[in-house]
């Protein structure tokens, strides 16, 4: 990845928050790698390298800013925006594959040799999918050392190191210090066992207030809630389950994670900060949607709306079925059913749930009795959606909809649970939406949201949506779905955020 020095240099001599993630600052006479915002004396040109990700920085020698903090500036948003391999392989990283599967299982997962996919990353990121991965666990390590009372080795072994020796020869060289003075004087108070507090970052403006409330009109019985501010929600993860409760504030969202196993705190990481779309570049797409006189107003009145996303494919696509042609009240109640039928259904002590289409008032039993079932390990509390295998095993009476839709979600599941269709991150969004098109009961619509919210690709737009049209209407657009799809072309490539405000409108 190209990085032009004057621009860059530029955006480091105004301290532009902007940047941060876009690139990191070297600076060769103190040794150390900054976000373009950092608020030390700006060095001098001589003395400035720019390198496009920290561990590129790491490779050549430089150790983190212990003033800015540069491992926890928000991702790059090129990472969320590109659906090439590159952008396909950063998330998979983000979301722990090479932890769990090495560089082999990436590679796999990709459809490349380990030898032309390292010399990808290389090309663009200055670094291979190893120290990629590196980077990323030694800021895993730094947060479970400041935010919890983990013995340091139960702390090298959370955060994906193979070995004590390992863990302390990376934290001294990333941070210029011993494991123990990171720790120093830096804890909170205790929280729990298994629990992690800290702060996501992102790039203003963020409209928290849009965030919650589209998520608050969507939320299940057992498996998130919006209150008091804060949207809390059940997860599944590659090693348990959690349950993440997110609070938007000024410059962060501050996150208290609860882990059955603290070796997926980087994956509910990525996933929470996917869900949130908090690695956008929101300064660019208001600009792109700004720019056209009838969004303009909203723009301006309502800076920094996202898109927001998920934590689980599977989910998604399971309540964008299950929301064909109804109302989000109605769907929420056959939603609730499916949990509730799924939960009695499987052999093991509670089900998981869910966290899309739903707002309705009925179902109010079966949501206490979601409620009141108890977690996985005991207790209560949120719970991640059901997983295909367990929706495979619901009964006919289970779903409560047309013979079609039901099918629909069976035919889903089956190519979920085979390993024939993958709804993760990193997929090949083109690939995926062709697979899900070859489900009977899958059309537009339906590979649309799905897209947009599962795969997280920033230029869908759903112009038969019946409350896209609406807000079209609302504001003097064409409503007609033909004519409104060639209008929405001036839009890309933030068509997916066109919608999220066409339906605010409506």
């Amino acid at each position: 990845m190209e990085l032009d020095f004057e621009r860059c240099y530029r955006a480091v001599d105004s301290r532009d928050q902007r940047f941060d993630g876009w690139f990191y600052t070297g600076v060769t006479s103190t040794g150390i790698y900054c976000r373009p915002s950092c608020p030390a004396v700006t060095p001098k040109r001589q003395n400035v390298r720019f390198f496009p990700s920290s561990a590129a920085a790491q490779g050549a020698g430089l150790r983190a800013c212990r003033r800015c903090r540069p491992d926890a500036s928000p991702g790059s948003p090129q990472w969320d925006v590109r659906a090439d391999v590159v952008g396909r392989a950063m998330r998979l990283i983000a979301d722990g594959v090479v932890d769990r599967d090495g560089v082999p299982g990436l590679a796999a997962r990709l459809g490349y040799t380990e030898r032309h996919l390292h010399r990808m990353l290389r090309a663009e990121l200055g670094a291979g999918p190893l120290a990629l991965a590196r980077a990323q666990r030694a800021q895993t390590a730094r947060t479970l050392i400041e935010t919890t009372d983990l013995g340091l080795a139960e702390v090298a072994f959370a955060a994906g190191f193979g070995s004590v020796r390992q863990f302390n020869d990376t934290v001294r060289e990333v941070y210029g210090a011993a494991p123990s003075q990171l720790r120093t004087g830096r804890r909170p108070a205790a929280v729990g066992a298994g629990t992690v507090t800290l702060r996501l970052a992102y790039r203003p403006p963020l409209h928290a207030a849009a965030l919650l409330d589209f998520l608050a009109r969507r939320t299940l019985p057992g498996v998130d809630e919006v209150r008091d501010g804060t949207y809390r929600r059940g997860l599944r993860l590659p090693h348990g389950t959690g349950e993440a409760a997110l609070t938007p504030a000024v410059g962060y969202v501050a996150a208290t994670l609860r882990l059955t196993d603290l070796r997926d705190l980087s994956p509910a990481v990525a996933r929470c900060r996917r869900l949130l779309d908090l690695d956008a570049d929101p300064v660019a797409v208001d600009q792109t949607l700004g720019a056209d006189p009838a969004l303009a107003a909203a723009v301006a009145a309502e800076p920094g709306v996202r898109v927001p996303r998920a934590v689980d494919g599977f989910e998604m696509a399971v309540r964008a079925i299950a929301t064909q042609q109804v109302s989000l009240a109605s769907a929420r109640t056959t939603l609730t059913h499916l949990l509730t039928t799924a939960a009695h259904s499987a052999p093991h002590p509670a089900p998981e749930s869910v966290d899309h289409e739903v707002g309705g008032a009925s179902g109010d039993q079966t949501a206490r009795q979601l409620h009141d079932q108890p977690g996985e390990g005991g207790g209560g509390g949120l719970r991640g959606f059901v997983t295909a295998e367990e929706v495979l095993g619901v009964p006919d009476g289970g779903f409560r909809m047309p013979v079609g839709r039901r099918e629909t979600i069976r035919a889903l599941a089956r190519a979920v649970a085979d390993g024939g269709l993958d709804l993760a991150p990193g997929v090949d969004r083109a690939e995926t939406a062709r697979q899900l098109a070859a489900i009977p009961g899958i059309g537009p619509w339906t590979a649309g949201y799905v897209a947009m919210r599962a795969l997280g690709d920033p230029d869908v737009f759903i112009a038969t949506d019946l409350a896209v049209r609406r807000g079209a209407g609302a504001l003097g657009l064409p409503d007609d779905p033909k004519t409104l799809d060639a209008y929405a072309a001036r839009w890309r490539p933030w068509r997916s955020y066109a919608v999220i405000r066409l339906w605010r409108a409506a």
